[in-house]
């Protein structure tokens, strides 16, 4: 067993946050698949959530780069015929090629995980990782634009 990353994004500032989870705290994720709502709870001792806002796991990769692909059932890696992403970007209309992806469950060979926060449907706060200091003032400069116009 290796150590992940799990990269939390972010959807009400549109940053992401990149964790290192340990070992013994990554076997929590293992069985976990693409889609599941994960509770805050297992990542307590890296990123502080509140108990109300969920976390989704949204994909992620395996050691060897390949991609995790909703479509395909397990842990294991397979060549699949893939005509749209993950995996595959197409340069023409109806190209299809054949990719080394990995199963949508998360397995002892996946390296990093990507999930999104889901905030429930009242949420009123800031976001939980916030904009950097770039970011807030290109927005105060936009707001300043907008209301000079």
């Amino acid at each position: 067993m290796v150590d992940i990353k799990l990269v939390l994004s972010d959807p009400l500032s549109g940053k992401a946050k990149q964790i290192e989870i340990k070992e013994k705290d990554a076997a929590r994720f293992m069985g976990l698949r693409i889609g599941d709502v994960v509770e805050p709870a297992l990542l307590r001792d890296y990123v502080e959530l509140p108990p109300s806002v969920k976390v989704k796991i949204t994909g992620g990769s395996g050691i060897e780069g390949a991609p995790m692909h909703p479509s395909i059932m397990g842990a294991g890696k397979v060549y699949a015929l893939l005509s749209a992403p993950p995996g595959h970007h197409p340069k023409r209309r109806g190209e299809r090629r054949r990719r080394l992806v990995r199963g949508n469950a998360v397995g002892d060979q996946v390296a990093q995980i990507n999930a999104v926060l889901v905030y429930p449907a009242n949420w009123d706060g800031t976001p939980i990782i916030p904009l950097g200091d770039k970011e807030a003032q290109r927005l105060a400069q936009k707001e300043e634009a907008l209301a000079e116009s």
